[in-house]
């Protein structure tokens, strides 16, 4: 009986070390695992990105969509840059907005030589609407204001996201709607 406890005792402190060590790890921890959702899945997150309202001054076509989104969370991490103050989680805003806007650059570079003139003026003049947005914070002495507009920032709408993976992957055919993935649309008030 003393032996199996031993053995179990083992077993449990390896187990315990492995998690222990993959906590250590620099990075966010991941708590599901995107690479194993299901095309249909994807297809009623994709859906219910699309059927929310964007924000006043959002292009709706996604590749000046990416650009503005871009330009967004680009702005931000610059603001919490100029902070002094940097709680820890402050600085992880700022290095998963910086990854955020890397993904954004990516999808970008890619979908370009594919996108028309008017495409490729519309994203310049979204991400200069967005660029101004930020531009008083950033040149603000106040850093009070701009620590505050930093905790301010909620983030960006869900369809950043799907309309930089639908430029990068060159998909041109319009996202499904919440009906057609079995949403039920919400009942008319009057």
């Amino acid at each position: 009986m003393q032996k199996l406890l031993v053995s179990g005792i083992a077993a449990l402190s390896l187990f315990a070390s492995g998690s222990a060590s993959a906590q250590d790890q620099d990075g966010p921890i991941v708590t599901g695992n995107r690479n194993a959702e299901t095309a249909d899945a994807l297809k009623v997150r994709e859906a219910i990105a699309y059927a929310n309202p964007l924000p006043r001054g959002a292009p709706t076509q996604d590749y000046p969509l990416v650009a503005w989104c871009d330009a967004l969370v680009t702005g931000h991490a610059d603001l919490g840059d100029t902070l002094t103050d940097h709680a820890p989680e402050d600085v992880e805003l700022v290095r998963l907005g910086r990854l955020e806007a890397q993904d954004f650059r990516s999808a970008l570079a890619a979908a370009e030589p594919r996108q028309t003139a008017a495409a490729k003026a519309a994203a310049q003049q979204a991400a200069a609407a967005a660029k101004a947005q930020w531009a008083p914070l950033l040149a603000s002495q106040d850093e009070a204001a701009r620590s505050q507009s930093f905790g301010l920032f909620y983030g960006l709408p869900g369809r950043c996201e799907h309309a930089a993976r639908r430029i990068r992957a060159n998909i041109t055919t319009p996202p499904a709607t919440p009906a057609e993935v079995g949403l039920e649309a919400p009942a008319a008030t009057n």
